[in-house]
């Protein structure tokens, strides 16, 4: 792994499996509850692409970065899909209890942000930070509402997947050649035209970790009689987020209610109201043929979803606070990192040195409400 100034690695072993670790060399294991943030990184990526945001926060802050089994230097140990995305928070659970952490403030990275609420529907956390999260409904195939189209979730889980792509994980392709490979994938889905940081190479080695192996990414399919003409299997990373197996929409009704910070782009191609990467969408676009129109697969609501589901926790008592930023795509901490290591360090109120009093224009906080 390529590892940036200050940046440790080690892989730790739990009760559930062996699980890859970043930390930043001099943090103090000792620190507080209150100043430790853990970061849980998303679908085809892993660890490594925190590292930026690691470095810039304060000293006196424990972070810790976790790679999700079958990513990063973690086991590729297989995915039971039919627990959502459990398997992947019960992985995290067992890696803070092995490093002896009760609580912390967790961060979570589009499915990482699904991981981080299902955790928080077993497990006491001090704060939540959505960064362009799964919808709480899962990914494709549901109405606003978040009620399913179809019976067999027609349109999402590990079918969808582009084999191309597939391919070029396994084959670890770093070029440009292709709009499927990971490095065309990273700079058409995971920021805005506008990105130019410095460590791409660093970020494509990131989602080249990815395990392609039976029962991780993409996961299986099954034939289906609806369109497009598959559905959600049962194993691996997309079907974790199929509607059929994921819903952690009850977080509205947590006791207590850890604060949340949900903070996304506008130009968020992945995670968006008119996602690229939603079939019904594309359908509607045309590019997938035969879409059978919008009162059969309407394209999934996503940010919409999230944003109904949010103001119900902040109705029933909960305090929300969302930043949403002009012209960013799905890595905010990536391309404005100010901005997100601010919100951040209010999101966990954090009361070390000072950072910079005044917000940022680019940043518009929609809501914040106790």
């Amino acid at each position: 792994m390529t590892l940036l100034d200050g940046i440790t690695s080690r892989t730790i072993d739990t009760r559930r499996l062996s699980v890859g670790i970043l930390e930043r060399a001099g943090d103090d294991p000792a620190t507080p509850a209150e100043r430790t943030v853990v970061l849980v990184h998303g679908n085809v990526s892993s660890s490594l692409f925190w590292q930026e945001i690691m470095q810039d926060l304060p000293s006196d802050v424990r972070v810790i970065a976790v790679d999700l089994r079958g990513f990063g230097s973690t086991e590729n140990a297989p995915i039971d899909a039919t627990r959502g995305v459990r398997d992947f928070s019960d992985d995290l659970f067992a890696t803070l209890e092995s490093l002896g952490i009760p609580a912390a403030h967790l961060v979570g990275w589009s499915m990482g942000g699904g991981v981080v609420m299902q955790y928080a529907l077993d497990h006491p956390v001090l704060s939540l930070t959505l960064q362009a999260p799964v919808s709480p409904y899962g990914f494709g195939g549901t109405r606003r509402d978040g009620s399913r189209l179809t019976d067999d979730d027609a349109g999402t889980g590990g079918g969808g997947a582009n084999p191309d792509f597939v391919q070029r994980l396994t084959d670890r392709d770093t070029t440009d050649e292709a709009q499927t490979s990971p490095r065309s994938v990273f700079r058409s889905g995971y920021v805005s035209g506008g990105y130019a940081g410095e460590n791409e190479d660093l970020w494509v080695e990131s989602m080249l970790t990815t395990s392609t192996a039976e029962g991780n990414y993409p996961g299986d399919g099954v034939a289906s009689d609806n369109w497009p003409g598959f559905a959600a299997g049962t194993i691996g990373v997309l079907n974790t987020m199929s509607p059929k197996h994921f819903d952690v929409s009850a977080i509205v009704q947590l006791s207590p209610k850890p604060p949340i910070l949900w903070i996304h782009g506008t130009a968020d191609a992945i995670v968006s109201d008119t996602s690229f990467f939603d079939l019904n969408y594309l359908g509607q676009l045309g590019v997938v043929p035969g879409w059978p129109g919008a009162d059969v697969a309407p394209a999934q609501e996503m940010v919409s979803q999230t944003r109904d589901v949010l103001d119900a926790y902040r109705a029933a008592g909960g305090s929300v606070t969302e930043v949403e930023l002009e012209g960013v795509g799905h890595a905010p901490h990536l391309e404005r990192p100010a901005e997100f290591r601010q919100a951040l360090l209010a999101a966990i109120g954090y009361l070390g040195t000072p950072v910079d009093p005044a917000p940022p224009t680019e940043a518009i906080i929609l809501r914040s409400a106790d």
